[in-house]
């Protein structure tokens, strides 16, 4: 199953968390350090959504961002 936007091709991005620890310099502290970053994964916001595509309905992921612009007709 693709998970990539079928308007714009909007997928998923790599990315990490990020763990900090310590007081922050303004508030008397040391500073902050970064101890740990795990790897993640930024999911974009698909929806599975029938539509209407040369003049047929077809079921495709479509992103919001797309799907609130108008261009595509809901079947």
């Amino acid at each position: 199953m693709l998970k990539k936007c079928f308007a714009c091709g909007k997928g998923p991005v790599p990315g990490k968390n990020v763990v900090r620890k310590g007081l922050a310099k303004i508030k008397g502290g040391t500073g902050q350090k970064i101890v740990r970053a795990t790897r993640r994964i930024f999911l974009p916001n698909l929806h599975k959504t029938r539509l209407i595509i040369d003049g047929r309905p077809t079921s495709v992921y479509i992103c919001t961002k797309c799907l609130k612009t108008g261009r595509y007709i809901k079947a």
